[in-house]
């Protein structure tokens, strides 16, 4: 049975018997005993006492007494004790049940009124007055470091220590080798928890693949694995993030794949995977689509990614105007830093009836940034010549666009403006299937074409054409087989009807029927095929009467899997609006067959990475991160945040990090600090 990752995960979570916190014994710090002084008194008078401490038990601390008085609750487990229970015996319930209470949780008395120094430093159990235990900082560290995607190297900055040492004087941060120790063993602990995450899916999986390179020139490789679970939501997990050791040829990558393939046991039951349109990634699919049908494995089928494509094809058509783009962009960056300018600006839109802009505008060099350049420049032209003329001396007015440019800012805009439609739609999609693409990426090559022999267009907008037609011409023939056929149809918003001409044709609606045949029509015989008549042909063997019986049996669950395709396809699409994974799910009971090959393809990606992370500026950022991670932490780093963005907790080895407890902690030590500093401004 199918389990999305959150609720796999709480599954996970029930099995196991964990304490709430760190289970990480602190190094040894060092407490500080208080003495009390009176004004004008120093640290050496012997007239100075030390303050008497109260007797009572060190585990009461860790026990809340209720509010009638009668009985005594453990903070850990809830576990209730009668008030007249000795302390001994609460002190048996903490070894036994919570063993390492003692460095879990560190619940201090209030600290008394009066002004401290220091006087020694001694090792202690616990330090007077309220305090957070030293070690839950450095987990609260290691939380940051992930989810900012910073090296532990961050940690060793001599003023971030500094300014922690203003705040708490004893604050002891772990070493970069114990935050790096920490986080390889963090990655190690949840990374299982995925494994059997993915090992209780029972479709067919689907990968992508995506490729960068480090400061340190060292290429890495992010697999991913996406499926539709038996609730028909869509479900996408990372696997792993791989080193590609040199010289980073085809052979490196497909055996790095094939190994976390194997380490997540899925190499007989991946379906399909999208490379990044890289030649390596390309070359490396090939080799190991080669490798699995030598073996005799699952058929295993490769695409290209479609965002790479579009983005690769716009690039090209943005080429001519890339340094008009750059001088807008000039006048945007500086708007953006800039709240008298913004707010001018933004007043003579208003005047002027140029609509309405949200600062600050995006000014990235990806595609949302670029188009949103042509777009300011052509809908708020009078309002950016406003700004020039008032702030000639900072903006310079070199930057100003002449005629020319502003033809060609309003010709491009106006060519562009199907593309922005379409990344649009493929980014603001619940679900971007292989069919949808498609359908869009036809209606691209078609603008393309029509701007090509368009006896209007300018010359440099036929050539920048002609560019661009070259690459969705070569995508649309990566992706002119069978699987992608078979993809498409099963799309019910695209069936045969809108699928591009290139590809309907009748040998793939064949092979479609067969590969249903054989392996969807009956869960009691998943392969067959023609082959067996054929053999017995061969032999001219009879068949005894309940073989006769047999076949008859087989023909019938062939014709009514046959029919159910057939009437699948006869059936008008729907609307472009439906939710893809909705609509099966709704009609699993008629189309039983179909819909577990649906469930199958439906996972296979258009794209190698979410659109949004290519098109728009949050793709600067990860690309940011990416680049300015070490090899030490690179994996683990980017693993782990991943990970607990898809709902997994953050666990050190089997014990699961409890945040939640570790803030309300930190919330209660800063509120009793607070107290105490009040009450010391009170007295004083």
């Amino acid at each position: 049975m199918d389990w999305n990752v959150n609720t796999a995960y709480k599954t996970l979570k029930e099995m196991e018997s964990k304490s709430l916190a760190v289970v990480e014994a602190p190094s040894t710090t060092l407490n500080i005993e208080s003495i009390d002084i009176g004004p004008g008194s120093s640290e050496k008078d012997p007239a100075t006492k030390l303050r008497k401490k109260a007797l009572t038990s060190v585990y009461l601390k860790y026990f809340e007494t209720a509010p009638d008085g009668k009985t005594r609750k453990c903070k850990f487990c809830g576990q209730s004790y009668s008030i007249a229970t000795a302390t001994g015996n609460l002190g048996k319930h903490l070894s036994n049940r919570h063993p390492g209470y003692d460095i879990t949780v560190n619940v201090a008395s209030p600290a008394p009124q009066s002004v401290t120094v220091v006087k020694k430093l001694q090792p202690k159990p616990h330090v007077k007055g309220p305090q957070l235990e030293l070690d839950h900082l450095n987990w609260l560290l290691v939380k940051w470091l992930i989810l900012a995607s910073l090296p532990p190297s961050t940690l060793d900055e001599h003023w971030l220590l500094n300014s922690f040492k203003f705040l708490n004087p004893t604050v002891k941060l772990w070493p970069e080798e114990k935050f790096q120790s920490v986080l390889c063993e963090v990655f190690r602990s949840i990374q299982e928890d995925v494994r059997v995450i993915v090992d209780q899916i029972s479709s067919k999986v689907c990968i992508t693949l995506d490729f960068w390179t480090s400061y340190e020139q060292l290429l890495y490789m992010s697999v991913t694995c996406q499926w539709i679970d038996e609730n028909w939501s869509f479900q996408k997990l990372l696997l792993d993030i791989c080193h590609i050791s040199s010289p980073c040829g085809a052979a490196e990558v497909s055996h790095a794949l094939l190994k976390v393939l194997k380490i997540y046991n899925i190499e007989n039951r991946v379906l399909c995977c999208t490379h990044d349109n890289t030649p390596i990634a390309l070359h490396a699919c090939h080799t190991l689509k080669e490798d699995m049908d030598s073996q005799k494995m699952s058929p295993f089928y490769y695409l290209p990614c479609a965002a790479h494509t579009l983005n690769s094809v716009i690039n090209d058509g943005l080429s001519s105007t890339k340094s008009i783009i750059s001088k807008i962009r000039e006048i945007v960056l500086k708007m953006n830093t800039s709240f008298e300018i913004s707010q001018d600006f933004l007043q003579c839109c208003n005047a002027c009836q140029e609509g309405t802009w949200k600062f600050p505008l995006d000014a990235s060099p990806r595609w949302s940034g670029n188009y949103q350049m042509l777009d300011i420049a052509r809908k708020a032209g009078k309002s950016l010549e406003a700004m020039f003329r008032k702030y000639d001396e900072l903006l310079g007015s070199r930057v100003l666009l002449n005629n020319a440019e502003k033809n060609a800012v309003n010709i491009m805009h106006a060519f562009l403006e199907p593309f922005y439609k379409t990344i649009h739609d493929i980014c603001t999609n619940k679900v971007v299937t292989v069919g949808l693409v498609l359908f869009f990426m036809d209606h691209i090559s078609e603008t393309i074409a029509a701007c090509r022999d368009s006896r209007h267009s300018p010359d440099w907008l036929r050539s920048a054409a002609d560019e661009m037609a070259t690459k969705a011409r070569s995508y649309n023939e990566q992706m002119c087989n069978s699987f992608t056929y078979m993809t498409a149809i099963l799309d019910p918003r695209i069936k045969v009807e809108l699928i591009p001409e290139s590809l309907n044709s009748e040998n793939h609606l064949e092979e479609a029927r067969s590969h249903f045949m054989r392996n969807y029509s009956t869960s009691h015989f998943p392969c067959i095929s023609g082959s067996y008549a054929a053999h017995e042909l061969e032999d001219g063997a009879s068949v005894s009467f309940a073989e006769e019986i047999a076949r008859k049996k087989r023909k019938a669950s062939m014709s009514s899997a046959t029919d159910e395709l057939t009437q699948y396809l006869s059936e008008p699409p729907a609307p472009i609006p439906t939710d893809v994974l909705e609509w099966w799910k709704v009609n699993n009971a008629r189309y039983p067959r179909l819909s577990s090959m649906a469930r199958d393809f439906l996972a296979a990606q258009p794209t190698a990475l979410a659109p949004q992370d290519l098109f728009c500026s949050k793709g600067d950022e990860i690309d940011k991160q990416r680049f300015s991670t070490s090899y030490g932490s690179t994996q683990a780093l980017h693993c782990v945040k991943s990970w607990m963005q898809s709902g997994f907790k953050l666990k050190y080895k089997s014990t699961e990090i409890d945040y939640e407890r570790l803030m309300e902690l930190a919330a209660a030590t800063a509120a009793e600090s607070s107290m105490a500093s009040s009450d010391k401004k009170q007295k004083s």
